[in-house]
């Protein structure tokens, strides 16, 4: 064999093997997707948290609200002495 006709042979087994190379990394990646678009963990995470603002804003505002209204009552005792 000539050179011209071992590197041929090469080159062609390496297009062969970087043609599976991609059709397996083309593999994994739809594999990767499709597990992305089943997981459900993230969105109930995200969903938690959500809730957990609510509370926490619903919590602060009332602070603020009772807040305010106890202090004008202390100030109204005060006023008595």
């Amino acid at each position: 064999m000539s050179r011209k006709s071992l590197r041929r042979e090469y080159e062609g087994n390496g297009m062969r093997k970087r043609a599976t190379k991609r059709s397996s990394l083309r593999f994994t990646l739809k594999v990767l997707r499709r597990r992305l678009a089943a997981d459900q963990q993230g969105a109930t995470a995200i969903e938690y948290a959500l809730v957990a603002a609510g509370v926490g804003a619903a919590v602060a505002a009332t602070v603020y609200h009772l807040g305010s209204t106890t202090a004008g009552l202390y100030s109204h005792l005060s006023s008595l002495f």
